[in-house]
């Protein structure tokens, strides 16, 4: 009774499973019948899909239409941690206030600008007023000036076309970036000049308009005298704003928070605002490009080991967090012991891949290379219709190392940074100049600077001045700030360069005389 009772579920368990496996095969053929038209089947495939409306090769009948494949989670490559889609409430509310910041930005922009053409049209048109009012209002009873007020006509004229050009170029250049401050010298400077303007124009109201004074030639010398005032104004200008900060004074050390790669740069006297901006512009073309994926290993490897400690409470339910914690702790410490080796034998696996993925790369380039150049020889043998311009050579010699590239650059954690047309765009460049595959391989063998990719990419383009003490005050020894992004910061540590004493020794060149001394076990 025992055995047929077993062996009829034995039955039954059997017809069941049968049927589930029959089940089980006809999903997988409907699931593999769209990919099986193309011949591939399930196997994995790594291809760079060619930009809308844009075919690769410049044929239409080259397109496929795209079938989502069932299998997405194997070849889909899934970013965590911090990335450039991350995005919380903080980082909402943080976004909407740089978005007012940025309204009041603009306003203050636009308001400086205003005061300084206004200030500026005022400069310039004061001299000129001083000398054309008199023969407007009172013209008869001037004495005449003849020959000295030409002269003096003639030099206001070349020195307020001087002053005119020194402006333009000191004062009216397009700005860097938006300061959270005023820049203190340049509005001590308006400030000294609406003064010293207004300060003329009423002397020149009482002592000249009121009692119509006849003297031409010196209201002609008080307007030329009141235009080389100006120029030293301006040279002053130069002094404050430009040579002051030349020789260097203090060393900046640019640390980036995320992976410790650090800078170090020299400045003058710099208010702490305007060494943010000089740090930000050399930034991003001496920092390599911020890129979070390479930071991801670390944190999964870390939560792996997390994930695997379990805690047993014996003693049954209890509300102990804490000693779980302890324990938790006390067994990663046991564990930290085999992780070494396992962290040794991931880096070395990986080094091992990207040296093979990047010998197929340099091979697969070069022969592209070798064909492109093989197709210039013969294409000055044919007729002009048939020569190809660079955009189509890169397309046509693009698809033989499309699978060898994404692999690399997949492997490498930089497959967000190159879209397929920055590629072509960069090949073709590499064609137009004559370039070896050496070249065109040098931007992706090694991450670049910020600047060699595209601004949707550099991931920090506003940024927020952390300081504890005014951002208008001038660099001194010992002073910390940071300069905050969306994903992460620059540290900025200051130090003042040492006081160098350099001493002078003579050494009399007869002093050089030398001795040759020998040894018996010498074989000399």
């Amino acid at each position: 009774m025992d055995t047929e009772s077993t062996y009829s579920g034995y039955s039954y368990y059997s017809s069941h499973s049968k049927k589930s496996h029959r089940q089980g095969e006809r999903t997988r053929e409907r699931h593999k019948s769209p990919r099986s038209k193309d011949g591939r089947g399930s196997e994995k495939s790594v291809t760079i899909q060619p930009p809308t409306g844009e075919p690769l090769l410049g044929n239409d009948s080259a397109r496929t239409e795209e079938v989502q494949d069932d299998n997405w989670g194997e070849t889909t490559t899934a970013i965590t941690g911090t990335s450039e889609h991350s995005i919380s409430q903080e980082d909402i509310a943080r976004i909407s206030k740089d978005m007012e910041d940025s309204v009041g930005l603009d306003c203050k922009r636009y308001l400086g600008l205003t005061v300084a053409s206004f200030l500026g049209l005022l400069v310039f048109l004061t001299p000129i007023a001083f000398i054309l009012l008199p023969p407007i209002l009172w013209r008869d009873e001037l004495e005449p000036c003849g020959t000295i007020c030409e002269g003096l006509f003639i030099s206001m004229a070349f020195k307020l076309l001087i002053l005119l050009i020194g402006t333009w170029a000191l004062f009216f250049r397009k700005r860097r970036a938006d300061m959270p401050r005023v820049f203190v010298f340049r509005a001590l400077l308006l400030v000294l000049i609406f003064l010293f303007v207004v300060s003329y124009w009423l002397f020149y109201g009482v002592r000249i308009l009121d009692s119509r004074d006849r003297n031409y030639q010196g209201i002609v010398q008080y307007a030329v005298s009141l235009v080389d005032a100006l120029l030293f104004i301006h040279y002053l200008a130069i002094v404050l704003l430009e040579l002051r900060q030349l020789q260097p004074m203090f060393t900046l050390q640019v640390v980036r928070s995320t992976d410790g790669e650090s800078r170090f740069y020299s400045l003058g006297y710099l208010s702490i605002q305007r060494a943010a901006l000089v740090v930000l512009e050399n930034y991003y073309k001496d920092f390599t490009i911020y890129n979070p994926n390479l930071l991801t290993a670390s944190k999964f490897r870390a939560a792996k080991h997390m994930a695997g400690l379990k805690v047993y409470n014996v003693d049954g339910p209890s509300n102990n967090a804490t000693g779980q914690s302890r324990a938790m702790i006390a067994a990663a410490a046991r564990r930290r012991d085999s992780s070494h080796n396992e962290l040794y034998y991931e880096e070395a696996e990986h080094e091992r891949r990207v040296k093979k993925r990047k010998a197929r790369l340099v091979v697969a380039v070069e022969e592209a290379f070798i064909h492109i150049q093989r197709l210039q020889v013969e294409e000055q043998q044919k007729a002009p219709g048939e020569v190809m311009d660079p955009r189509e050579a890169a397309q046509a010699i693009f698809p033989s190392m499309a699978r060898a590239l994404q692999k690399y650059l997949r492997t490498t954690r930089q497959q967000h940074y190159h879209s397929m047309e920055s590629i072509l765009q960069h090949l073709a460049f590499c064609i137009t100049n004559g370039m070896t595959p050496k070249a065109f391989l040098e931007r992706y063998l090694s991450a670049g600077p910020t600047l060699q990719y595209d601004k949707d990419r550099w991931l920090s383009t506003q940024w927020r001045l952390v300081s504890d003490e005014a951002v208008t005050n001038g660099l001194r020894d010992g002073i910390v700030f940071v300069l905050k992004c969306l994903d992460f910061s620059l540290v900025v540590n200051v130090k003042k360069i040492p006081f160098i004493i350099l001493t002078e020794e003579f050494i009399d060149p007869k002093s050089h005389k030398f001795v040759l001394r020998l040894q018996s076990e010498t074989s000399v």
